[in-house]
């Protein structure tokens, strides 16, 4: 089966939302907007200003900020110019940073929104093109200027589907970061399905966890392109509770912690007795849940997700009692995210749910899970030996 690119998602939005807000970041508290034609317009400036750099065809393009507009914007630029990006947790040492940015062969890098940017400097090669968002202060140019006087592509680039779209690195929690590769196919593929399967159509979308993990990537940057949605970003940790509250959007994704803390944000306001108490009484009940979820910011979320590591089931039985429904799901970087979701009608609390449509599933003699389908990773980067014992 055919399935559209991102880019070629993005042409048709450009066309049919062109006046519709597809990305919404806090800068200083103050909501900034970017319509659908606007981020083209700068997708497409900066892409023209990548390949006037004549940099060699599909070289490595990093990203290294945290999440924001122009994180997707540079995204979708690397694509159009025809490289491959590199996706950088915004925590990185100097250390791991440079071996990265090496192991990778990565040309030009895109600065933005970090929290300790000095003490990873160190890392960053000489010979890495290094360009700043705007709104951040890195010492390197900056994107706005180099854009300026740059005549926006015209062209509708279309990537093929098998060429190599993305590199990306794991954590490196177990030894060195390993370079996950992904083709273009594989978004298409697993976007594609996903957005159907749940359904999700015209969506609003709350961007915090990193863009650099496979996850957020898929579900937020890559589920909005594919559903025509909206995506709202977080300021900062200290606004992250406002900026939520704020958005109020219809899907959100959590991780544990995440959980923990709304739960102990909400009992140091209405402890369990009280809370006990309140939701037993039907009127009050219903209003009790309803202001509760809005204060979260969750009041128009269809859907709820949680992932990465496993939510106790406990939690997840205290939120559906304030009528919070949460979604387990579980994927890896190695298969684009793409494998069981808990669907909303048919949930079963301590489990991961369902595989996704075209997603074979299987135990190994050592009773490992093993997934297959058509998105699978090409392999790790420069790493045969762990492709091979990998992949089976």
């Amino acid at each position: 089966m055919k399935y559209l690119s991102p880019l070629e998602m993005m042409y048709k939005w450009e066309e049919e939302k062109g006046n519709e807000v597809f990305l919404s970041q806090p800068i200083n508290s103050i909501w900034h907007d970017w319509t659908w034609e606007e981020v083209m317009l700068e997708v497409r400036k900066m892409a023209a200003y990548i390949k006037s750099l004549n940099l060699e065809k599909k070289s490595k393009i990093a990203i290294l900020s945290k999440n924001c507009a122009h994180w997707i914007m540079s995204d979708l630029a690397i694509m159009m110019s025809g490289h491959i990006s590199v996706p950088l947790y915004p925590n990185l040492s100097a250390k791991i940073l440079n071996k990265i940015l090496i192991h990778s062969e990565t040309k030009m890098m895109f600065v933005g929104k970090l929290d300790d940017f000095e003490k990873m400097k160190s890392g960053i090669p000489s010979d890495v093109n290094c360009v700043t968002y705007p709104f951040y202060s890195q010492d390197y140019p900056k994107w706005n200027d180099l854009i300026r006087d740059v005549s926006p592509l015209q062209e509708n680039v279309i990537r093929d589907d098998n060429e190599l779209a993305t590199i990306i690195y794991t954590s490196g929690t177990t030894g060195d970061p390993k370079g996950v590769m992904h083709k273009f196919y594989n978004f298409s593929f697993a976007t594609t399905n996903a957005v159907n399967a749940l359904p999700l159509k015209d969506e609003s979308f709350f961007s915090y966890l990193p863009l650099s993990h496979i996850a957020e990537r898929l579900l937020i940057e890559m589920g909005s392109i594919y559903c025509g949605g909206k995506v709202s970003f977080a300021e900062s940790l200290d606004t992250f509770a406002q900026n939520l509250s704020y958005s109020q959007p219809s899907v959100f994704l959590g991780v544990p912690r995440i959980w923990t803390k709304f739960q102990q944000g909400i009992l140091s306001k209405i402890p369990q007795k009280k809370l006990n108490i309140l939701l037993s009484i039907p009127i009050i009940s219903s209003l009790i849940k309803k202001k509760i979820q809005k204060g979260l910011g969750l009041s128009k979320a269809r859907n709820v997700f949680t992932g990465a590591a496993p939510t106790p089931a406990a939690l997840i039985r205290w939120f559906e009692s304030l009528g919070i429904i949460i979604q387990e799901a579980y994927a890896m970087t190695e298969n684009t995210c793409y494998s069981h979701v808990s669907f909303r009608e048919k949930i079963k609390i301590g489990s991961v749910g369902q595989a996704l449509p075209l997603c074979d599933v299987k135990l190994s003699d050592q009773n490992e899970i093993m997934i297959k389908h058509d998105a699978l990773m090409d392999g790790y980067y420069k790493d045969e030996e762990q492709t091979n014992d990998t992949i089976k």
